[in-house]
């Protein structure tokens, strides 16, 4: 296999086998097949094959004081587990996360059916192998029938689940994402719980960020109430479909939730929103749980 260096910056880095308890400046270099971080003190080297999660922007709690955007490797060494975090300019970071997903999921085939639902209507797909490519924001499954990309910004849902194929239970990604205005559900099933991890991990990098957002929005029962009646009528409704007492109550609320960002106005009504659709697949989660 070819290797040659893909990303090569200065940052911060932490590792248990650098001699220092706090991050130091240190050289991160990546290749198709390994992940060096140098420091004056010592060199952490790091197999590829050997990193099972990739954890973006969520550092662990005692060392949450010296970074604040990072990179978590996880990996497997001498039979224990262990964790390396790398800080660097925010250009030189968004390099090396496409990069390292790039490499992680170069040889990763997978089985996609998709679309396997349109909106709330299981479709008639079978299932296929592909490839994987990660992009600038999107991934995309290829070498298939019917190639297609998955715009990260658009992922509203997902799910971890066990899926049989062939007789034998394997690990499998669920997840619901807007394409051509659009919400379809795709179906990625993976040989083993490491590719899972890394494709997760991947699909869902803009959906964790935007989940940040609406935690600090509490939407009350009424607004839930329009939500899901919007959701109900497929996506879109006009003012008529959601009202829920008042009308002028209802337009009100309609207005709050605009500058919420959670709805807007389409062609025929009132639609929702990726972020409203996250807010209402959550309560409907809940619910059901």
């Amino acid at each position: 296999m070819e290797e040659s260096v893909v990303a090569d910056f200065v940052g911060r880095v932490h590792a248990a086998s650098l001699p220092t308890d706090e991050p130091a400046t240190g050289r991160v270099l990546l290749s198709q097949r390994r992940l060096v971080l140098a420091t004056d003190g010592g060199k952490e080297t790091i197999p590829l094959s050997r990193i099972f999660d990739v954890v973006v922007g969520n550092v662990p709690g005692e060392l949450r004081s010296f970074f604040n955007d990072s990179v978590t490797v996880a990996y497997e060494r001498d039979g224990s587990r262990r964790s390396a975090l790398v800080e660097g300019e925010p250009d030189d970071m968004d390099k090396f996360v496409r990069l390292l997903f790039k490499a992680l999921l170069r040889d990763v085939t997978v089985t996609v059916r998709h679309p396997a639902k349109v909106g709330g209507r299981v479709t008639d797909a079978t299932d296929h192998r592909a490839s994987v490519t990660v992009a600038p924001g999107e991934i995309r499954f290829g070498n298939c029938p019917e190639p297609f990309a998955v715009d990260l910004s658009a992922v509203i849902d997902y799910e971890r689940t066990d899926r049989t194929l062939d007789g034998t239970k394997r690990p499998a990604l669920v997840f619901r994402h807007v394409l051509d205005e659009r919400t379809v559900t795709s179906i990625a099933t993976v040989p083993n719980k490491r590719a899972l991890n890394i494709l997760g991990r991947y699909i869902k990098i803009e959906y964790d960020e935007a989940m940040e957002e609406l935690d600090s929005f509490d939407p009350t029962e009424e607004q839930l109430e329009i939500l899901v009646s919007i959701y109900s009528a497929g996506g879109e409704a006009n003012i008529a479909d959601v009202i829920t007492g008042d009308v002028a109550q209802t337009s009100m609320i309609l207005d709050t939730l605009r500058e919420a960002d959670l709805v807007a106005d389409g062609d025929s009504g009132t639609t929702l929103t990726r972020k409203g659709q996250m807010i209402v697949s959550t309560y409907l989660e809940s619910v059901n749980a």
